[in-house]
């Protein structure tokens, strides 16, 4: 008897073992299903040379930026220009590009589903629109001009991006050869407004301020002297040239080192830390599936000087464009802003939609109070530095940066957003060693917006 009981234990314990691996397979199978059916191998989805030979890339505009030819090839835009500047968008033939469409969304071109995989008696594949304006992306990558960087646009009010261009890119029908060894491709499938890091400069200084706002009483009735150098605990903080005496309109307007270094090391690191981290600048976005990479800041342990520089932009500090642009988007927004997407629609082969997309928010990345105050502050940057005759017909609120990289010209970044009902987008601009943030960036920035509003 009791060896019976004990089979019967067994076979109980093996028949619980086999419905929790049957349990397990068929959520792995939910959930990552349309992945393991969009492997490179599967010769349903792609053909002999690994490319996805089903489904068509869209822009929002219903541009057709990537389809299979007749011969079961990927075709892309007929423009090379077009090509270059959407490629980490749409991705290239081989699939290096790994935030290109072809590669990231490859389930969702490929029609499948649970029910049928990749199978559908509609049709082979889906058509993906990009929330995307190929048009946008087009000038972007002209004004860019060459120079390595990136460029990013969106809608802060849907999460729709409107614009995402990194740089350097190349033409996914003539793929250059011994790209490793070329520095002119040097990062070349790394897509550097979702994947990449830089040094910020004085567009952290919009971190500094908002700290300082909340926690220095009389901030905005203090004045300082700027005389090229600054004494932070002994350590020289330097600026370009002298400021003279300043406000905190000013210093933020003619972005001086010094005034803002002070403000550092008199908030401490703690503070600057929780600022940092509550603007989501050390935080990963998901941008329709896609993850940015986190940016980094290393405030504890610091001397004042340290943290002085650390304040301004410079250090160890490094920020992720696509997420400052977020942050760009919350004080636009009164404190919040919609997290970023670049899918905006599937459709089958009968124009039915084919999956459903929720619109999502960060959360409050600022106080409101100090998001209003932030956004009339650098709309006195564009009307007394930058010049807002650069940006007609444009409500324009932005910071320059100019960072120090060492051992070449600094990069130039220059973000920011415009104010109005029609015009909720915020914007981020790197020039990679590029120099002056507000000459640099913020001339492609200018060209792209002006675009983008007047349609020039």
């Amino acid at each position: 008897m009791k060896k019976i009981e004990r089979r019967a234990l067994l076979c109980l314990l093996l028949a619980a073992a086999l419905i929790a691996g049957l349990a397990l397979y068929v959520g792995r199978w939910a959930l990552n299903g349309g992945r393991w059916a969009s492997y490179a191998a599967n010769r349903h989805l792609f053909n002999s040379s690994g490319e996805l030979a089903v489904g068509r890339v869209l822009d929002r505009d219903d541009d057709v930026l990537s389809w299979v030819d007749g011969a079961g090839r990927r075709a892309y835009y007929e423009n090379a220009t077009v090509r270059k500047a959407t490629l980490h968008a749409v991705g290239d033939r081989g699939g290096n590009i790994g935030t290109g469409a072809l590669t990231a969304f490859a389930d969702r071109l490929s029609g499948y589903n649970l029910l049928t995989g990749a199978y559908s008696p509609l049709g082979r594949g889906n058509d993906l629109y990009l929330t995307l304006d190929a048009r946008l992306n087009y000038i972007a990558y002209q004004a860019l001009g060459g120079r390595k960087g990136a460029v990013g646009v969106y809608n802060y009010q849907t999460g729709e991006v409107l614009c995402m261009v990194s740089a350097p890119s190349f033409d996914p029908l003539d793929p250059p050869e011994h790209v490793e060894d070329d520095p002119a491709y040097d990062g070349v499938y790394l897509n550097r407004f979702l994947s990449g890091t830089f040094v910020p400069g004085s567009v952290y200084k919009t971190i500094t301020l908002a700290a300082a706002i909340e926690n220095i009483p009389d901030l905005f009735t203090r004045t300082w002297t700027c005389t090229g150098s600054t004494d932070v605990a002994g350590e020289a903080v330097t600026c370009p040239h002298a400021h003279g005496e300043l406000d905190i309109y000013a210093a933020l307007s003619s972005s001086c080192n010094g005034v803002f270094a002070l403000l550092a090391a008199e908030l401490g690191d703690a503070v600057l830390e929780a600022y940092t981290r509550q603007a989501g600048l050390t935080a990963r976005y998901s941008v329709s599936g896609l993850n940015t990479a986190a940016g980094s800041f290393a405030f504890s342990g610091l001397s004042q000087g340290a943290l002085g520089w650390a304040g301004v932009g410079q250090g160890d500090d490094l920020v992720n464009p696509c997420a400052l642009m977020v942050y760009m988007g919350a004080i636009a927004n009164g404190g919040s802003a919609a997290a970023p997407q670049l899918v905006l629609k599937t459709e089958n082969a009968l124009g039915l939609p084919s999956g459903f997309y929720r619109r999502k928010s960060t959360g409050t990345l600022v106080a409101p109070a100090t998001a209003a105050t932030l956004a009339e502050m650098m709309h006195r940057n564009v009307t007394e530095t930058y010049g807002a005759g650069r940006f007609p017909n444009m409500d324009v609120c932005a910071k320059s940066g100019t960072a120090e990289v060492g051992g070449g010209n600094p990069h130039a970044w220059f973000a920011g957003f415009l104010r109005g009902t029609d015009t909720p987008y915020a914007f981020v601009v790197l020039v990679e060693n590029g120099g002056s943030g507000a000459d640099t960036a913020g001339s492609v920035a200018a060209q792209v917006l002006d675009a983008l509003v007047n349609g020039y």
